[in-house]
């Protein structure tokens, strides 16, 4: 009886140690970047196989379903797919890697390193989805950050926690203005990710805004315009998620992301080829959906936790800032700045037109005298803009309006302050000075109206 019991223990042991089986599918039906397989069971999200013949397969997500077909789209080029190839699902589905391991690394959109410097080692693997941050809980905006432009220190001000948005055309300047705050701005980790921009743009990024320096303490995320579009999607996500995990270990991060548009255009593509219909300029409603979701994630920890200051690049097409996807990202960011095609066309860069940018969490982190200076400059200026075309043609009159007459004086000097080097940080406090400067009336009429700026 004992030598019974002792065999029907072994094989229950066995039994309980059989892995479940592999469930097998096969895809069915191609159109455009969507995948249609039957037999194989996986939820929104989760990865599969598609095996493509004897030597290679592609991986897949899982992005819609209809009834006992499964919606799949490939993170990489399909080249060879045949109907009914077999398609399975991975465990390890959404887990991508974290760690100190990855500074100085550059990945791409699954964690993948592409910089042939060999593969990751000592990383932690965790979910791609990072938890959801009480509001109620989140250590308040505070503490101003030193992000090296003069144009921002002095009148954009930002905290850190902040999130702002860089919103400009093509070819006005957002990488050139994103690489210096990576170089200038205070920060202990770098996060960047590079999404459906140019390919030829990450080794420049690399080697020229970033430097060996910058890139000992970055993290680089590559994911260029020839990706397939969920490739792009989760670069965005990974880098999010990157930064998520340094900030919890109590890091000051700066996330810079180039850009949202690319991760609206890239779920525009996945939902509009899973049959999702159109809303806002061709635009899913799900597009305005995953803005705020990704964008939520960045800001401050819980108190006595690490921060992630984000900014993120939008793209205005045809310099139209009621494009839909800048308008959502207008709304959920906690400030903006706008650079201006005039601007740049003049040679003034960076080219921010300050009366359109704004940065909500200034007046709560700086002192009163510097927002009253920072207002100040902005009526200044503003008046002059308003009196342009007069004062160029000689029509208007001097005595007319005195703030008009003080902005035509000091505008020289005003100017120079909104310019700046790419190559020259400019520290917060010595900003907030030269503001200060600007507005002093100059003492004589023949004294040099540059000389409150100091280069």
């Amino acid at each position: 009886m004992a030598d019974l019991l002792s065999r029907l223990s072994r094989c229950a042991d066995v039994t309980l140690k059989r892995q479940s089986p592999i469930i097998e599918g096969r895809i069915t039906r191609m159109i455009g970047l969507t995948l249609e397989a039957v037999g194989v069971q996986a939820a929104v999200g989760d990865c599969c196989r598609i095996v493509l013949n004897d030597k290679s397969a592609v991986e897949a997500e899982v992005v819609g379903f209809s009834g006992d077909r499964l919606y799949l789209m490939p993170l990489y080029p399909i080249e060879g797919l045949k109907q009914g190839a077999k398609v399975y699902p991975l465990a390890d589905s959404g887990q991508v890697p974290v760690g100190d391991a990855l500074l100085g690394r550059v990945i791409n959109g699954i964690g993948n390193p592409i910089d042939s410097l060999g593969e990751l080692r000592d990383v932690d693997e965790v979910s791609l989805a990072g938890d959801i941050i009480n509001p109620l809980s989140r250590d308040p905006i505070k503490d101003t950050l030193d992000v090296g432009i003069r144009a921002i220190n002095s009148l954009l001000t930002v905290g850190r926690g902040q999130r702002l948005g860089l919103f400009a055309g093509s070819g006005v300047g957002k990488s050139v203005l994103l690489g210096m705050m990576t170089r200038f701005t205070e920060a202990e980790i770098v996060v960047v990710g590079l999404i459906g921009e140019r390919g030829r743009e990450v080794k420049e990024f690399i080697e020229h805004s970033l430097g060996t320096e910058g890139l000992k303490r970055s993290v680089v995320v590559a994911s260029p315009a020839d990706d397939s579009p969920l490739m792009r999607l989760r670069a965005a996500q990974l880098t999010t998620r990157i930064a998520e995990h340094f900030r919890d270990q109590g890091k000051n991060v700066l996330l810079l992301m180039d850009s949202l548009t690319r991760y609206a255009q890239a779920q525009r593509e996945i939902a509009l080829a899973v049959g999702e219909p159109p809303a806002t300029k061709g635009y899913p409603p799900s597009v305005f959906a995953k803005i705020p979701k990704l964008v939520e994630r960045a800001g401050n920890g819980l108190p006595g936790e690490g921060s992630i200051t984000a900014f993120y690049t939008v793209l205005t097409e045809g310099d139209d800032q009621q494009d839909p996807v800048a308008d959502s990202a207008r709304a959920i960011l906690d400030g903006h700045v706008v650079l201006s095609r005039h601007l740049a066309e003049q040679g003034h860069y960076p080219a921010i037109d300050i009366e359109a940018s704004i940065s909500r969490a200034m007046p709560q982190i700086i002192h009163p005298d510097h927002l009253k200076t920072a207002l100040r400059f902005k009526q200044l200026y503003s008046k002059y803009r308003q009196n342009e075309d007069l004062i160029s043609v000689g029509a208007y009159v001097r005595g007319s309006d005195p703030d008009t007459d003080f902005a035509m004086e000091r505008m020289p000097v005003m100017n120079e302050l909104l310019r700046q080097s790419m190559s020259d940080p400019m520290p917060l406090q010595p900003c907030i000075q030269q503001l200060s400067m600007v507005l002093t009336p100059m003492p004589n009429a023949n004294a040099n109206p540059t000389s409150a700026v100091v280069q």
